[in-house]
């Protein structure tokens, strides 16, 4: 069972699917689930910020998401930067309160009790206090981008 998601940032608003198994193709099926609904469907563009989860990574991926949702933007973070993709922090909150300690008979439990804290997480949620700037950001990179250079010399 794997669980995919995405997170509206500005809605605080989990979109979210069971899938038999990790893969291009369930990524795919959120994505559609996503772009067709409203106000992703009318957007005139749409970012996705994504790890370098295998079913979502390189330049194929781009190209899949390009061909599929032409208004739909791929944005991958860099390797070991997945903290900066908010819906982590909603991955990290489902485990802590609705996944850890919990006993699950079988896999259908826990993707029931997963999808029902989805809605329930949809129903009071506000969006993050995210305070991590661009420039933040930028000075990471930029760090990160000298300590390779030291590493290669």
């Amino acid at each position: 069972m794997a669980y995919f998601a995405a997170y509206d940032v500005h809605r605080a608003e989990v979109i979210g699917t069971i899938a038999e198994k990790t893969g291009i193709a369930p990524f795919a099926e959120l994505v559609e689930k996503v772009m067709t609904t409203e106000p992703y469907a009318s957007a005139k563009r749409v970012f996705w910020v994504v790890d370098n989860g295998s079913s979502h990574n390189g330049a194929r991926s781009i190209e899949r998401m390009d061909a599929a949702w032409p208004t739909a933007t791929l944005v991958h973070l860099p390797v070991h930067a997945s903290w900066l993709n908010q819906v982590e922090i909603y991955f990290s909150i489902l485990q802590r309160k609705a996944i850890t300690g919990g006993d699950f008979k079988d896999l259908d439990q826990l993707a029931k009790r997963v999808l029902a804290f989805q809605n329930r997480y949809n129903a009071t949620a506000e969006p993050f206090d995210w305070k991590y700037t661009r420039a933040d950001l930028n000075d990471y990179l930029h760090r990160l981008n000298k300590h390779d250079h030291e590493l290669a010399a």
